[in-house]
């Protein structure tokens, strides 16, 4: 009874009020969750987004300033190892521009983005958006093709999408949209250009063993080399037991579709957007190029690699 005199009327009243209120509150049903989505875009400091199936990474977008690209690294495959690398494992030093996933040409204007001298970059503009929808994430980024005076050539929208497959399998579609800034830029005759991939070194047909075929039948370097084709795999060991690959997809409404393809037995693929001849981009005409990666286990069959590339090609909806 002492005790009570101590306790202030008012404070009495408010003990019993909030006592009667968090019953309220526990009594009451949790809201309803909206569903997660399977996989997602996370960004990530020092300009970098990471592609993640439900908290594990797909694959990591590099954006930062200084760079002479961007590009993708790691590409992970069901193992849980990437399949692709940085660099050439024989030649480090030379073939320091092939990062893995990339995007670039070795003549854009008579300058040299391919090579890392610095002659032509890359540069990063901003992130347009990150987009999570279910079974698909996507990057939007936008892009600046500067020259060594930091005169900008072309201006360059990307968009970075994952799908999800069956089996931990997936896709990666870049969609690529390339405006002449000013005045017309002509892409010259070369091999070196559009996309790249360098393979992880087991993948390799020299140092692992590995195989490149394609969807005209052709195998490794000899019969792949600027040839013409739908798509091209490299696939090898990634761990004891173990094989993986990636499948390079060239899209039918790309302009020099079948894309003549720069391949080589010490593991690295590309397709050659202008192998045959130049291609000029004019200002108010835009130049759209879409290529897939298709990521998967085993060495796949290439009557299922077809399968999954006329998915790829199948006409995109109307946005």
């Amino acid at each position: 009874m002492t005790i009570l005199r101590w306790v202030p009327e008012k404070l009495v009243v408010a003990g019993l009020y909030l006592s009667l209120l968090g019953g309220a509150m526990l009594a009451q049903e949790p809201p309803e969750p909206k569903a997660v989505a399977r996989v997602q875009v996370v960004p990530l400091p020092y300009g970098q987004a990471a592609f993640e199936r439900e908290g594990v990474e797909m694959a990591r977008y590099h954006f930062r300033a200084g760079l002479e690209r961007p590009f993708l690294y790691p590409i992970v495959g069901p193992s849980g190892r990437s399949l692709t690398r940085m660099g050439h494992p024989h030649d480090p030093q030379s073939h320091s521009h092939h990062n893995s996933v990339w995007v670039s040409h070795v003549d854009v204007g008579g300058v040299d983005f391919w090579s890392d001298r610095r002659l032509g970059v890359v540069r990063h503009k901003r992130i347009v958006e990150y987009v999570d929808e279910g079974e698909t994430s996507a990057i939007v980024a936008e892009n600046e093709w500067v020259d060594k005076d930091a005169k900008v050539l072309l201006n360059e929208t990307r968009r970075i999408s994952v799908t999800l497959l069956e089996d931990k399998e997936w896709l990666l579609v870049l969609d690529l949209t390339l405006n002449a800034a000013g005045q017309a830029v002509t892409l010259g005759k070369t091999p070196f250009g559009m996309i790249g991939v360098r393979m992880a070194k087991t993948i390799g047909v020299n140092d692992g063993g590995g195989r490149i075929r394609n969807s005209e039948g052709g195998v490794n370097e000899k019969e792949i080399l600027w040839k013409q084709a739908r798509w091209v795999d490299y696939s090898g060991a990634i761990a004891d037991g173990g094989l993986e690959g990636i499948t390079l997809f060239d899209h039918p409404d790309n302009p020099n579709h079948p894309s003549h393809f720069h391949v080589r037995d010490d593991g690295w693929m590309g397709a050659s957007l202008t192998f045959d001849s130049p291609r000029d981009i004019a200002p108010g005409t835009p130049l759209h190029l879409r290529y897939g990666l298709y990521v998967h286990r085993e060495m796949k069959p290439p009557a299922a690699i077809e399968t999954q590339w006329k998915r790829f090609a199948a006409p995109l909806r109307a946005k």
